[in-house]
């Protein structure tokens, strides 16, 4: 559930890594044709260190930056962790502050066109 954020109307960019851009470009491509994302852009490689399992990691990554409604995060997670190859995927959500009015109502007629 998208917690902290409110339940009313609003839009947020949802952040997931991938291991390669096969990976990336597959998850973006179901969230779009799915009508969960208006857009997705894919990020050139990242360099990431983390811990996993009590050692510390290093790999590069695509990042995936998914713009989409509050109201469809939980869709998108869970598509995201149905496609993703890792164990415990990276999905955290940020919520738009503000946005050219032009481009949000983008991002609805995107998302409604996608149902019709």
């Amino acid at each position: 559930m998208f917690t902290g954020m409110g339940t009313e109307p609003g839009y947020c960019i949802v952040m997931t890594t991938c291991p390669d851009q096969t990976c990336a470009e597959a998850i973006a491509v179901a969230l779009v044709g799915a009508g969960l994302a208006a857009c997705v852009n894919i990020l050139p490689d990242v360099r990431s260190v983390y811990r996993w399992q009590g050692r510390i990691e290093k790999s590069t990554e695509k990042v995936l930056l998914i713009k989409t409604r509050r109201d469809h995060y939980t869709a998108v997670e869970q598509a995201i962790v149905l496609q993703h190859p890792y164990e415990l995927p990276e999905v955290v959500a940020m919520p738009l502050a503000a946005g050219l009015p032009a481009y949000l109502d983008w991002i609805d007629a995107s998302l409604e066109s996608s149902r019709m």
